[in-house]
């Protein structure tokens, strides 16, 4: 485990283009399941763990690591599988996450290994597998289907986020405004999507999605093709980071690198956390990011673009 633990640091903080790398592991089959390493913070065994009155039961408690009181999820459970007994967990591992804002941990079965891929090699689901489930993306392995899990989505089962925009933030003069922009919106996550949809259409805006980076720069560019001035269509794009085929790092530097895209305004949304996150913006050239989920937080980004945008026109 120690050696696991030592590859996730040296991993997390090395940064490549469209580069993934997975810690795998597996719940109650032999079906391995991958987690991307920049969200883990270490792997280690399960220990004893204090209880949570009145609460999901897939969340099984508090681990207590290093100081901090951390929550614990059976992804097993959460998924709609068997839990783990109380008198298996001992042969059990935590994966240690942040997620969302949240440091949170996974029990799982077994822990695996770190597998090196490219988001270009990860895929959507097969259609057949679309759908009613916490499947987002899946990448093959040795002949094997390594399935990726919506995390997102286990933990808005979980532990509800609001996506509705605060009245005071909503005002009725920032939705008059708000009603002329367009922003199109890239996740992977149907949840993540829906959420930023919902607190966007608060405020008037027009939304446009996408589900990864290539489906999104693809649309582009096919307006790009009709002479559209994409600068002026669209108020932002607004990008998750980790997606199938295009991560978000690599669809703002296609974006950069094409004339008839580069002057879009480009906010990166993610559930990824840290100083790694913020140097890699600027090295790739987007205008900001922002941390999933808190609509206020988002509805404010948008506020500022459309100030900025007013601002500049008063300018001319």
């Amino acid at each position: 485990m120690s050696g696991i633990n030592s590859t996730v640091n040296q991993r997390t903080s090395q940064s490549g283009q469209n580069r993934l790398e997975l810690l795998l592991f597996g719940l109650n089959s032999n079906q391995e399941y991958g987690i991307n390493v920049f969200k883990v913070r270490e792997v280690l065994p399960c220990p004893d763990l204090t209880g949570i009155p009145k609460q999901h039961s897939s969340l099984k408690g508090l681990a207590h690591i290093r100081g901090e009181t951390i929550p614990v999820i059976d992804l097993g459970e959460a998924i709609g599988e068997a839990p783990v007994a109380e008198d298996q967990r001992a042969d059990c591992f935590l994966i240690v996450t942040e997620y969302n804002r949240m440091v949170l941990s996974f029990l799982v079965r077994r822990v695996d290994r770190i597998l090196p891929t490219k988001w270009d090699h990860v895929s959507a689901p097969p259609m057949e597998l679309a759908g009613g489930n916490y499947l987002t993306a899946v990448v093959e392995h040795d002949g094997k289907l390594i399935e990726i899990l919506d995390v997102e989505q286990v933990l808005s089962d979980l532990i509800p986020v609001s996506a509705e925009v605060s009245k005071g933030i909503a005002t009725e003069e920032v939705k008059q405004r708000a009603e002329h922009h367009h922003i199109l919106v890239v996740d992977d996550s149907s949840v993540a999507r829906n959420q930023l949809k919902t607190a966007l259409e608060s405020l008037n805006v027009k939304v446009t999605t996408a589900n990864n980076g290539r489906v999104a720069l693809d649309i582009l560019l096919r307006l790009a093709d009709k002479d559209i001035d994409i600068s002026s269509l669209f108020l932002m794009v607004i990008s998750d980071i980790e997606m199938p085929e295009m991560d978000g790092y690599s669809f703002v530097k296609k974006i950069r690198e094409d004339v008839r895209l580069r002057g879009l305004h480009v906010v990166l949304h993610s559930s990824l956390s840290g100083r790694f996150n913020l140097s890699m913006v600027k090295r790739v050239g987007a205008n900001a990011f922002i941390g999933k989920f808190n609509a206020d937080e988002l509805a404010s980004t948008v506020i500022e673009r459309m100030q900025s945008l007013a601002a500049q026109g008063s300018a001319n």
